[in-house]
Parts: C-alpha cells; structure tokens; sequence
C-alpha cells in the first residue's frame, strides 16, 4: 500500500508542474513582455485593415522592438484603424518617411507593427503621422480572392 501512495504522489506533483508550466508559457505568449521607458514620444498610422493587431503588440524597426501599439481607435470619418504607437526616446532618429506595415510573427500568428525606414533628414516627432502604410494581410481575404480568381477563369 505504502508504494502505491508514492506513485500518486509522484504522478500528482507531476501534474501540477504541467498545469504549472501551461499557466506560465500562455501568459509568456500573450505578454509581449517590453517594457518602453518612461520617455517616449507618440506617433500615428492609419490602416484600412489592422485584423487581429492588439494594444501592446510591439512595434519593430528590422527586427529590433523599438515601442508599443498604444491605441487603436476607428476613425468615424474614413473608417479607417488610427493606430497610435509609443516609441521609445532612444530612438528618436527615425526618419519622417518611414513607412509602417502590420506582420504577423510567430506561430500564433501574433501581429505587430514593422516600421521601413526611409531616407529623410527630419527625424520624427511626438504627435507625427506616418503616410506610407500598408493593412494586414488577411489570409481568408487571399483564399477568398484565389477561389474567385480560378472559378472566373474556368467559366471564360
């Protein structure tokens, strides 16, 4: 009887520690985990489509995390997504011809923000708005858009 007790107990601790790493890796993956410094300036885009791109999602110049997604509001107007994004002081020097985009990463397809540099001399400030933008890629629109490009070809 006494062996049977440890095999529960072992099994048990077992489990919990499972419960226990499933708890912290869905907290690890929906947390970005950056933290911006306390001087940032703001910055906005505008995209006809953002699909699934949330606040706090990260904004990134090749690769590096360089702010956050603060808001994302709709413009009652254009109907467009107003994405205001809080970049970090340090990097101050990005040119005001950047261009935005919206990427997925990873396997969960999380989206964020990847920023192009441009080749301007002005740098951009708190309140800017960067032009140059291109939405989400949403892979039903592409499927939708494959489906109805074939069947159109076959009917001719």
């Amino acid at each position: 009887m006494r062996a049977n007790y440890k095999v529960e107990l072992t099994s048990g601790i077992f489990l919990l520690m499972g419960v226990a790493a499933l708890l912290w890796l869905a907290t690890e993956a929906t947390d970005y985990g950056m933290q911006v410094g306390e001087e940032t300036y703001i910055v906005s885009a505008r995209f006809s489509n953002v699909a699934d791109l949330k606040e706090r999602a990260p904004v990134k110049i090749g690769g590096v995390s360089v702010g956050l997604v603060d808001s994302i509001t709709l413009d009652p107007v254009m109907f467009d997504a107003i994405v205001k994004m809080r970049i970090d002081e340090r990097f101050a020097d990005i040119p005001t011809d950047t261009s935005a985009s919206i990427l997925t990463s990873g396997v969960l397809g999380d989206r964020y923000v990847g920023l192009e540099p441009g080749g301007a001399m002005e740098a951009l400030t708190d309140g800017d708005e960067i032009f140059v933008t291109q939405s989400a890629v949403v892979l039903e629109t592409m499927i939708s858009k494959y489906l109805f490009n074939t069947s159109k070809e076959e009917s001719q």
